[in-house]
């Protein structure tokens, strides 16, 4: 109990608040040509420096690690981290972390990873700690805004890994031939085959009201139709209802003439509504609402068609996307390939996701005893589910850097033993 006591102490004699808003002055000030700025940053720099070292005066043994917590965590973090570490008894050494509504938010943040964020990542890089990237995006896209918010030098480090389009491939910079790791092309010739029937045609035989309303994502493998509207808006969610069920009846076509099996082009669309409606109850939802449910059921589908649907992952974004992708180069998948390049062979990671792909990487890290599972307030029921079984790491919209704080005083406190 004595560290919990010291803590209380830190909280209740020193101004947190103040020393936090001291420390983010100093590091999130923008360089600016001006020498009233200048001074106004020295002189902020030199206050902080003088609170701190009010810290390391009154806990001589461990003031450094307070001051630098103190400065960095409100009392509410500090305290989760220090049940985190009684807990676990462990340091994070490499994050695992979604973008789009984790780090960023199309609510809150303006779609930008906020300043904070940002310097926080870039702390854990300097102090050794790996950054996996892990997001259904293009590897181009994010590239694109990983370089301008972390800068070129860090994502170059050598200690940052990209899955992109949610484990289909993995990038590393700085790891010659691993550098950049396919795959998808461990996949076997039908499934490929499959992939390649239904992109040809995904578009070019897609009604005029969904190819004026939706456009192709530029993935290297997945097949994912993105709507021409607002994101989360009504017309983005009545597009995106209708190609899920166009994708559906495209696959179930491609599975038909890649397995031998025979049936017509309505029969081998039927099999693929029923398939997927009984494996994900927000599938069936939009085929019942589009009027699409089709009068067979799972069982009535052939074994060679049920076999090569169980390989294959149709997901649906409501108002965002309808994707196919592989069930085999999932997010834990690449991962694993992420964590093998960049020789992190004994994880204790935290991953911060919000939706079903973001879950399977932490029903995995949970099987194997690699982490933590955090999650933002608006993320998909199942996964708040997880989240709050586990350690209830629930951070608010937007605020992506809360719990990044938390992890930074765990890996503190992990210092001291």
């Amino acid at each position: 109990m004595e560290r919990y006591d010291q803590l209380y102490r830190l909280y209740d004699e020193f101004d947190a608040p103040t020393l936090r808003a001291y420390q983010d002055f100093v590091d999130l000030f923008p360089p600016v040509d001006s020498r009233v700025a200048l001074e106004h940053w020295r002189n902020a720099s030199d206050e902080l420096a003088a609170r701190k070292d009010e810290i390391r005066d009154a806990f001589p043994a461990v003031g450094e690690t307070f001051a630098a917590i103190a400065s960095m965590t409100t009392r509410e973090q500090a305290f989760t981290a220090l049940d985190l570490h009684s807990k676990y008894g462990r340091a994070v050494n490499v994050l695992v972390l979604d973008v789009d509504e984790t780090l960023r938010s199309a609510g809150k943040t303006d779609n930008e990873i906020p300043r904070e964020t940002l310097h926080l990542l870039t702390e854990f890089h300097e102090n050794g700690v790996p950054i996996v990237v892990c997001t259904g995006q293009t590897l181009e896209n994010v590239k694109g805004f990983l370089i301008q918010g972390l800068g070129n030098e860090l994502v170059h480090s050598g200690d940052l890994s990209v899955v992109y389009e949610a484990g289909t491939g993995v990038f590393t910079p700085g790891h010659g031939a691993e550098t950049k790791q396919l795959l998808y092309e461990e996949l076997d010739e039908e499934i490929r085959a499959v992939f390649d029937d239904v992109r040809s045609r995904v578009l070019s035989a897609a009604p005029e009201d969904l190819r004026r309303g939706c456009h192709l994502q530029g993935n290297e493998f997945n097949v994912t139709m993105k709507p021409n509207f607002e994101t989360g808006s009504t017309r983005a969610r009545e597009v995106i209802d209708r190609a899920l069920v166009y994708e559906l009846d495209l696959l179930g076509a491609a599975v038909r003439d890649h397995t031998a099996v025979e049936a017509d082009d309505a029969t081998a669309a039927a099999w693929a509504r029923a398939f997927y409606a009984a494996q994900d109850s927000e599938i069936r939802t939009v085929l019942e609402q589009q009027q699409g449910v089709p009068d067979c059921g799972i069982e009535d589908v052939p074994e060679a068609a049920a076999a090569a649907f169980e390989r294959i992952d149709v997901a649906y974004y409501e108002a965002d996307a309808a994707e196919i992708g592989s069930l085999e180069l999932n997010k834990p998948r690449g991962v694993e390939a992420a964590f093998d390049v960049l020789g992190v062979d004994d994880p204790f990671t935290v991953v911060m996701g919000d939706s079903k792909s973001d879950l399977r990487v932490m029903e995995w890290v949970a099987e194997n005893d690699y982490g933590l599972a955090a999650a933002p307030e608006h993320s998909s029921r199942e996964v708040l589910d997880h989240v709050i079984a586990t350690d209830e790491l629930v951070f608010d919209q937007g605020q992506a850097d809360a719990m990044l704080r938390a992890v930074y005083a765990l890996n503190r406190l992990a210092k001291l033993e």
